[in-house]
C-alpha cells in the first residue's frame, strides 16, 4: 500500500487521479489532498477518501471547509503555501501527484523533488519556469520523476530505458510532440481575432480546466510542452518536432535513426497517463475506454501555423534565451489568459502580451527559487499594466 498526496485534487487532473485510485484501492491510500478554492468538492473528497491532511488556499476557505465536513472527522485541515510544501515533502507520502495549475505549483512540486518522492508531474510550469533548478533537485535526490502530460508520458513510453540523447547506440533522432490544434485550427486569422470565450473553451477532444484549454487554443500549451520536453529528456528545441494531429489518438512519438517511429496511442483520456505514472513500472486499470481501431476513420497530420499561433515560437525563443525567460513567459501568459477569460482583452492579444513582456524584461541568471519568484512577480506586474492599456484602448 502506497501513500499518495494529490496537489490540486479538485482540478481535472486531480479528479482523474482520484478516479484511478477508486479502481485500485488495494494499492493506494490517499494521505493528503489540496483543493485551493473549490472547498465543496474538496469536502466530498475528504469524506470519500479520508486523507490524513487537506489543504486550502486561506483562512476563509478553511472556515468554509470546516463547516462542510462532519463534526467528527480525522482529517487535519490546513491552509496556505507552506502547508502545500509540507504535504508534498511529508515523510508519510510515497507518491506525489503535482497537478496544481500554473506557477502556484512550483514550490510544492520542487519540495517533492528535493524530498526524493515518486513524483508524478502534471504541473509543466515547474519545468518551464525553473527547469535547471528542478532537474538538478531531481538528480541530487535521485527522485523518480514521471511525466503525466499525455504527450510527455507517451514520449517516456517510447524512449529506451535510461534514455540519453548523446548516446548514439540508442539511435534516437528526434521527438515528435503532437498537438490537437485546438478549436481554431482551421480558422482564419480574422475569425481567430474575433473568437469568443465560449468558442475558445470548446476544445474538440479533451475535457480540461479553463486555463489549459485556452492554452491549447493559442497553442501556448504546446509551447510550454516543448520547453518541458527539452528539460525532461535533455534535448534541444531543434530535436523536438511539433506535429498537429487533430484526432488526438497518437499522443506523441519518437523518431529513430534507422527510420523507425514509435508511437503511443490511446483514447484522449488523462486517466491513461495517470494510471501509467501511478503504477509504473507495472500497469494498472485506468478506467479509460479501450481504443477501437475499427471506429477510426483516419489519422491526419499537419505542420503548426506559427503565424496564426505564434506562442510556439515564443516558447522556443524563451528556452533558447535561458535563465529567467521561461518564468517571464509563463507569468505573462497566466495574466493574459486570465484577462481574456474575464473579457478584458481579445483572444489574439494573449500572444501579443506574451511577446511584449518577454521582450521587455532582460534575461537574468536563474540561481534560486527566489529569483524565479522575483521575475514571476515582475512579469505579472508588467503584463497587468499591458492588459490595462489594451482594455483602456491605449494599445
Amino acid at each position: 500500500m502506497q501513500n499518495l498526496t494529490v496537489l490540486g485534487s479538485t482540478g481535472s487532473v486531480g479528479c482523474s487521479t482520484l478516479d484511478v485510485v477508486r479502481r485500485n484501492l488495494d494499492c493506494y491510500k490517499v494521505f493528503a489532498l489540496s483543493g485551493y478554492k473549490n472547498v465543496e468538492l474538496l469536502a466530498q473528497q475528504i469524506v470519500e477518501f479520508n486523507p490524513d491532511v487537506a489543504v486550502v488556499g486561506d483562512e476563509m476557505d478553511l472556515v468554509r471547509l470546516k463547516a462542510l465536513l462532519p463534526v467528527r472527522h480525522s482529517c487535519e485541515l490546513l491552509c496556505g503555501k507552506q502547508a502545500l510544501v509540507d504535504i508534498a515533502q511529508a515523510d508519510k507520502a510515497d507518491i506525489v501527484m503535482a497537478a496544481i495549475v500554473g506557477a502556484a505549483g512550483l514550490e510544492p512540486s520542487l519540495a517533492a523533488a528535493r524530498a526524493g518522492k515518486k513524483l508524478l508531474l502534471a504541473n509543466k510550469e515547474s519545468l518551464v519556469t525553473s527547469g535547471q533548478l528542478f532537474m538538478a533537485a531531481v538528480k541530487q535526490s535521485d527522485t523518480l520523476l514521471l511525466p503525466i502530460d499525455s504527450e510527455h508520458n507517451a514520449i517516456f513510453q517510447c524512449l529506451p530505458n535510461q534514455f540519453d540523447i548523446s548516446d548514439p547506440s540508442q539511435g534516437v533522432r528526434s521527438i515528435l510532440l503532437t498537438a490537437s490544434g485546438g478549436p481554431f485550427r482551421a480558422w482564419t486569422m480574422e475569425q481567430i481575432t474575433n473568437a469568443s470565450r465560449e468558442q475558445a473553451l470548446a476544445h474538440p477532444n479533451w475535457s480540461m480546466g479553463a486555463k489549459i484549454t485556452i492554452d491549447s487554443a493559442t497553442l501556448m500549451n504546446k509551447g510550454l510542452e516543448l520547453i518541458e520536453a527539452c528539460w525532461l529528456f535533455s534535448v534541444s528545441p531543434e530535436q523536438v518536432e511539433v506535429v498537429v494531429h487533430p484526432q488526438s489518438i497518437i499522443h506523441s512519438m519518437v523518431r529513430y535513426r534507422d527510420g523507425s517511429v514509435l508511437a503511443q496511442m490511446g483514447a484522449p483520456d488523462m486517466k491513461i497517463p495517470i494510471a501509467y505514472g501511478l503504477g509504473w513500472p507495472e500497469r494498472i486499470d485506468s478506467g479509460a475506454s479501450a481504443l477501437d481501431f475499427l471506429s477510426l476513420s483516419s489519422l491526419t497530420f499537419e505542420a503548426p501555423d506559427e503565424i496564426r499561433f505564434p506562442c510556439i515560437r515564443l516558447a522556443r525563443e524563451a528556452f533558447s534565451a535561458g535563465g529567467t525567460a521561461g518564468s517571464v513567459l509563463n507569468a505573462a501568459n497566466e495574466v493574459a489568459v486570465d484577462a481574456f477569460l474575464n473579457g478584458k482583452i481579445g483572444f489574439t492579444k494573449i500572444a501579443y502580451v506574451n511577446e511584449l513582456i518577454l521582450n521587455q524584461i532582460p534575461v537574468s541568471t536563474l540561481d534560486s527559487i527566489e529569483t524565479v519568484l522575483e521575475f514571476d512577480a515582475l512579469a505579472r506586474s508588467q503584463a497587468e499594466r499591458a492588459v490595462n492599456q489594451i482594455a483602456g484602448g491605449l494599445s
